[in-house]
């Protein structure tokens, strides 16, 4: 299923502010923007997290109930959730990662 995203935010502000503070020649840079591109052709381009996997910390500070990741270079995650708004659909970006801490915060064992 095919469907964009009317808009691709971020959940907070620090952390768009994270993204910008990046070097413009950062590669988990260029693949965040890449992967906004991608959101707002299909908001479906992530692979979906099972519900039980969803960290409780997003849940009860956040609300969510749906979580998509998305691959950036170098094996980094973005973390991101579906939300609507009125009848538009949108792309909630939470955070991005590498593979270490994307493991920690989901309670994989390394």
């Amino acid at each position: 299923m095919v469907k964009p995203a009317k808009e691709v935010k971020f959940i907070e502000q620090y952390v768009e502010d994270d993204f910008l503070s990046l070097p413009d020649n950062s590669i988990i840079k260029k693949g965040i923007q890449r992967a906004i591109i991608k959101l707002k052709e299909n908001i479906f381009a992530g692979e979906n997290i099972r519900k039980e996997l969803i960290p409780k910390e997003y849940i009860q500070k956040y609300l969510i109930d749906n979580l998509w990741w998305y691959p950036l270079p170098d094996a980094w995650r973005l973390i991101y959730s579906i939300a609507t708004d009125k009848s538009e659909v949108l792309a909630i970006i939470i955070e991005y990662f590498d593979h270490k801490n994307y493991a920690k915060r989901f309670g994989y064992k390394t």
